[in-house]
């Protein structure tokens, strides 16, 4: 089963089956608005804008399980991301993304190693997770690592040429 199988809500409600993001390359990270990486946000956006036409997407997760750093509602996170970030890229429900509530789809990520060998929980606001057109996780970045670093964007262009 790919994880493009998975089903969420998106973040303006009703569901939101990730199947639609089939044939596209989807970075899957997990956000949150008041976080000392949450300035991400331009830099995710303007990734999105860059590879779109080419079948890309930015996917974000909205997660306030670290320190309470994503309090507002849903409409909140909507308003202030698309008002201070000029956020285009869909958003999911807010969710939880470790313990023994998290949502499925971030379950099913924590056996995803990064580039340092990594695996296991989340570990803070915008872990990033890359995936393949066929859906299938083909890379996991740090919350430090900025969207725009070397190692994402390549990692980008190969899933999108393959």
């Amino acid at each position: 089963m790919s994880i493009l199988d998975t089903q969420i809500d998106a973040l303006a409600g009703g569901p939101a089956n990730l199947s639609q993001y089939h044939g596209k390359a989807v970075l899957l990270v997990n956000v949150a608005s008041q976080c000392g990486f949450t300035p991400q946000y331009a830099a995710l956006e303007r990734l999105h804008q860059r590879y779109a036409a080419r079948g890309f997407t930015v996917l974000g997760a909205p997660c306030n399980q670290f320190m309470g750093q994503e309090p507002g509602s849903e409409e909140e996170i909507a308003e202030f991301c698309s008002g201070t970030y000029g956020v285009t890229f869909p958003m999911t429900q807010k969710i939880e993304i470790n313990g023994r509530g998290a949502h499925p789809l971030y379950a099913s990520l924590h056996g995803i190693s990064d580039a340092e060998g990594y695996q296991g929980h989340i570990r803070w606001n915008f872990e990033k997770f890359l995936i393949a057109p066929n859906g299938e996780v083909v890379a996991r970045f740090a919350p430090q690592v900025d969207p725009e670093d070397k190692q994402i964007v390549d990692a980008i262009e190969a899933a999108l040429r393959n």
